[in-house]
């Protein structure tokens, strides 16, 4: 299993994070869930709009080619460029371990 860490650092304006959050909702998300071994996502944000997005697959190659699909989709009518200028930095790990609640085990 991999986890891949998006950064996109704060501040960011309200019309960034409108942007943001229709370009995931409407095309980021479909795309990069549709590739086989995209196991799950969290999108972790603070109050200034900075935001840390949490992908975790199946494999190396599952975020790869999820990135692939993702700068593979066009713009939708209405997305603007210069609200959605891309993250800061995409650090891609091995998941040494997972933890797990004891309740939660089977």
């Amino acid at each position: 299993m991999y986890a891949q860490l998006t950064y996109f650092d704060g501040p960011r304006s309200p019309e960034q994070l409108a942007a943001a959050d229709f370009a995931a909702g409407n095309r980021i998300a479909p795309a990069a869930g549709a590739v086989p071994g995209v196991l799950r996502t969290y999108v972790l944000r603070r109050a200034d709009g900075g935001e840390v997005v949490v992908t975790i697959a199946e494999s190396e190659q599952a975020l790869a080619d999820a990135q692939k699909a993702v700068l593979g989709t066009a713009l939708l009518p209405g997305e603007d460029p210069a609200l959605l200028p891309g993250p800061d930095r995409v650090e891609i790990y091995p998941v040494h371990e997972v933890f797990e609640p004891a309740g939660a085990r089977s």
